[in-house]
């Protein structure tokens, strides 16, 4: 049996097959930036997303967030979808997160692969 890879011209495959739109690069960080805002029932800061034209954002955590360490330590990219529950159910996803409405109209989850974290969201009512 051959395993198909992707070629360095080729799109992934949750943009190019699944339809998943990229939304943005969320990276963590110590660094106190300007213009943080505050998610006091996950006891983290973040910044950067408005202003970024490639969707940048930097998160800080507060010693007793309960985000998973995962997320705290490592890099994850963010893909909007239409329908999250549908995807994870359809991908049967190593899932760190369920899912879960951070802000009014937003359902998001995380997910690893392959030891990266991936977070996945659902613009409700957009």
């Amino acid at each position: 049996m051959t395993k198909n890879y992707r070629l360095d011209h080729e799109l992934p495959e949750a943009t190019e097959k699944w339809g998943w739109r990229f939304h943005n690069l969320g990276i963590p960080t110590a660094k106190k930036f300007p213009n943080e805002k505050y998610l006091s029932h996950l006891k983290f800061f973040h910044s950067g997303f408005p202003e970024s034209p490639f969707g940048v954002e930097w998160m800080r955590f507060e010693a007793d967030s309960p985000i998973h360490p995962l997320i705290q330590q490592v890099p994850h990219l963010a893909f909007e979808v239409d329908d999250l529950d549908r995807e994870l159910r359809l991908h049967k996803f190593n899932v760190l997160t369920l899912p879960n409405e951070p802000g009014e109209g937003i359902r998001v989850a995380m997910i690893e692969h392959n030891g990266a974290p991936i977070e996945l969201i659902e613009f409700i009512n957009k």
